[in-house]
């Protein structure tokens, strides 16, 4: 009988120690080690129910045969975007989110519209009645995908070994375990070695696996950090769960771009595929209302067009507050003192309330003008023109800084009916302003920016 064995393993980065420390020398975070029994693996590791190969030999690069990697077609438009144009065979894809997201949801409707391969769903959190009753709420046609409610990771390889699937779904990898470590599933351990092993699984059988993760309270997936340098691609589905959309990101990637996101709206009978997030994004009843403003953002790759409100009052307390929905708190803050200093306008005294519409939350900089310009409209109770958009980065000196791919932006602004748009005078350097009917309007400061808004 094998000795048990005790280690300690820092809970954010999976760091070992023969002994309990206070201070983790891997990552620096303190009071993360906890106690695991491990038990002593043998000399041989592999998957139950495994295929013996060849070993590897060393060859040189030249003698490696290369060409593109053949991709399975989810069906989704969104999702096969996300991937890098589809699924890699052989791939170990992780997908997390927050609890009730709509991560299971978004999978199971996707593997049951892919009715080429054969798929085998293992669930470890629900039932065969629960999963039977989303499937009939999310798609009404049949579907051959294999269903099992299995949590042991032997078992799961005996099945795989029965069906011989080409896609494998494990919802989730926090409550899988393996017989080879003695500790509770979703621990530290159980989730790397579970995960080590399904990824030796997906390579030696050229299976793809798709792995559901769930996130901690301070927005990371769930398990050591060594999870994510294990899996080919870590996709992060988040969203706000009190408004309809959710955004699917791509954070690692081996087979393709990172800057790719989906969009997607869920509704009673599942996620809707959002093609052009800029038509819902925006409100066409707030007709004479101030303190609203459009800015043309980049996520990622993909331009779209968000409405900026903003609300300015006097404050009632001594205080002035200062809120924020979708921005970021302290480049709102800065905004604010570039116009109390380089502008001239007094919002000190000021109760400030910023949203961006939708629930989205953008990290775009090009936004800055668009923030500022709202602020300015509901201070002055003016209300900004309804066939105008704006981008430029804001400087602390009060100049607007150019933005990266200005052409998307002033397409997407087209396309969607705008006929002026605002943007920085240095994008318009080398900028063919032909291919456009729509009037570009260059500025430098943001003082020509306000003239440009209300005269």
């Amino acid at each position: 009988m094998a000795k048990d064995k005790t280690v300690y393993v820092c809970s954010q980065c999976g760091a070992e120690s023969p002994k309990w420390i206070g201070k983790c020398p891997a990552c620096g975070a303190w009071n993360t080690y906890v106690e695991q029994i491990i038990r002593k693996q043998p000399t041989t590791r592999q998957y139950a129910g495994g295929i013996e190969r060849e070993k590897n030999k060393p060859q040189t690069l030249d003698k490696i045969v290369g060409g593109d990697e053949t991709r399975i077609s989810m069906h989704d438009d969104e999702l096969n975007r996300v991937l890098g144009g589809g699924l890699v065979p052989g791939s170990l894809v992780l997908l997390g989110g927050e609890p009730g997201i709509g991560k299971s949801t978004l999978i199971l409707q996707t593997v049951l519209r892919i009715p080429e391969k054969k798929i085998l769903y293992v669930s470890g959190e629900e039932s065969e009645r629960q999963l039977k009753l989303r499937a009939e709420r999310i798609t009404h046609g049949p579907s051959d995908c294999l269903i099992v409610c299995e949590t042991s990771l032997e078992q799961i390889y005996v099945h795989i070994k029965n069906t011989q699937p080409d896609i494998v779904v494990i919802d989730s990898i926090q409550t899988i375990s393996t017989e080879t470590v003695d500790s509770s599933p979703g621990s530290l351990v159980q989730v790397r070695e579970c995960a080590a092993s399904i990824l030796k699984f997906a390579k030696e059988t050229n299976t793809a696996v798709i792995l559901i993760g769930h996130i901690n309270k301070e927005g990371s997936i769930a398990g050591p950090k060594v999870l994510e340098h294990i899996v080919d691609t870590v996709l992060q589905f988040e969203g706000d769960q009190h408004y309809m959309y959710r955004i699917l990101r791509s954070i690692k990637n081996r087979f393709g771009s990172t800057a790719e996101l989906g969009i997607y709206e869920m509704r009673q009978d599942g996620l809707r595929q959002v093609p052009n997030p800029s038509e819902l994004l925006l409100s066409a009843d707030n007709e004479g209302m101030s303190g609203v403003a459009i800015a043309t953002a980049i996520e990622g790759v993909r331009p779209f067009l968000i409405e900026v409100q903003a609300l300015v009052s006097s404050a009632v307390y001594g205080y002035p507050q200062r809120s924020s929905t979708g921005f970021d708190l302290r480049r709102m803050n800065m905004l604010l003192a570039v116009l109390e200093k380089r502008v001239g306008f007094k919002l000190a005294q000021k109760d400030v309330f910023l949203n961006i519409a939708g629930g989205l939350r953008v990290n775009d900089p090009a936004i800055d003008l668009a923030v500022i310009s709202a602020i300015l409209s509901s201070n002055m109770d003016v209300e900004i023109e309804r066939d105008i958009c704006m981008a430029g980065e804001i400087g602390l000196s009060g100049e607007i800084r150019p933005v990266n791919r200005i052409e998307q932006r002033i397409s997407e602004a087209e396309k969607l009916g705008f006929t002026r748009m605002i943007l920085p005078k240095h994008n318009m350097q080398g900028l063919d302003t032909k291919k456009w009917k729509i009037q570009l309007i260059p500025v430098r400061k943001v003082e020509e920016a306000f003239r440009a808004l209300f005269g």
